[in-house]
């Protein structure tokens, strides 16, 4: 007998809840509409096969709607097949400690996929430890360059095709670039993290409240793509020299200091904040160079967070590589699959398996 076909799903309660919401206008992303998008995501996954799907509890009510939803569709018997849903028993910390864990326990499940609604962080958190296992793709945070921004129904379509071998891999998936900051020497020797959009020298000395939002905080840029019609820190690059998550190398940018000059640009660096920035130097950031982070104090901050406090002594390096997550190309996808009409065969065949 087959075994299940299994994805793991992870929705980040605090995403599109961050303090972005009082310093910019970004939206509020709702905790019944990250239930209702993870309901409609069983909807795609099932009825194409996927007979399991595991996902973590959480204090913030994604997973009590969740589960509401679970118990309204068995009461109505409804003709409409979704997975079976198990929650992963860890604690809950409220921290991205729980993510990190999550993935962990869905990797020894044996899952084939795993789905991620949250935004760049939290795309980033599963990045760290998926290994080989492709990320399906929801955007529900704020500053969103890597997550795609789509419906999930029709990403649970893509993803159980994925999961279920219907669609092979080299047509469905995209290996994504990423940049890795290590220490190699100083208090902090050893210590190494990665990001899927930016990293950024930071003048602001300390941790504080994450975001990256003074424009005359950045002295420095490191990005792996850079889309003209992005948002967030990428979009400082996609204003004068768009690069495609494609592109064989990222972009390296320097800023000038208040009383400086430089290069004006204007780009939108969140939600309802369109900003001026001085830029000294741009220059392409190739594969597998590692260079110095010329800075000894502020913080670095990954995918648009400050999260490293740099201490005298530190000693920073940077690279590009092409060991990211693999992800799922979506339209792709669908295209491959319509072309051979592979939603209409699989699902005739898991409605006769009912």
């Amino acid at each position: 007998m087959p075994s299940p076909i299994t994805v793991g799903v992870i929705a980040n309660p605090a995403s599109g809840r961050d303090i972005r919401r009082l310093t910019t206008y970004a939206s509020v992303f709702p905790t019944a509409e990250k239930a209702n998008m993870v309901v409609r995501l069983l909807a795609g996954l099932g009825v194409l096969g996927v007979d399991r799907v595991l996902t973590l509890r959480d204090r913030t009510g994604v997973a009590a709607l969740l589960l509401r939803a679970l118990d309204t569709h068995a009461a109505v018997a409804a003709q409409q097949r979704w997975p079976a849903v198990d929650f992963i028993d860890q604690p809950i910390t409220d921290s991205v400690t729980d993510t990190h864990a999550g993935v962990a326990a869905m990797l020894q499940a044996g899952v084939e996929l795993i789905a991620v609604l949250g935004g760049d962080g939290t795309h980033r958190a599963v990045a760290a430890h998926c290994g080989k296992v492709p990320l399906l793709t929801l955007s529900t945070g704020t500053n969103n360059a890597f997550p795609d921004l789509r419906e999930a129904t029709v990403a649970g379509l893509a993803g159980a095709l994925v999961a279920s071998g219907a669609v092979p891999p080299d047509v469905a998936l995209t290996r994504n670039k990423r940049l890795v900051v290590r220490c190699v020497g100083g208090p902090n020797r050893g210590r190494e993290e990665i990001a899927l959009v930016d990293v950024c020298v930071s003048r602001q000395r300390f941790v504080g409240a994450r975001a990256v939002s003074d424009p005359a905080d950045i002295e420095t840029l490191f990005l792996t793509f850079a889309s003209p019609d992005g948002i967030g820190l990428s979009s400082i690059g996609g204003a004068w020299a768009p690069v495609e998550r494609t592109a064989s190398h990222g972009l390296h940018l320097r800023f000038a200091r208040p009383g400086e000059s430089g290069v004006p640009l204007v780009a939108p660096i969140a939600p309802g904040r369109v900003e001026r920035v001085l830029m000294r130097t741009c220059e392409r950031f190739e594969v597998g160079r590692w260079t110095p982070l010329d800075t000894e104090h502020g913080t670095l901050a990954f995918d648009g967070e400050r999260e490293i406090e740099l201490e005298r002594g530190d000693r920073y390096e940077i690279a590009l590589d092409w060991e990211g997550p693999l992800s799922v190309d979506v339209e792709r996808t669908l295209r491959f699959s319509a072309s051979r009409q592979l939603v209409r065969e699989v699902a005739n065949v898991v409605a006769h398996q009912k």
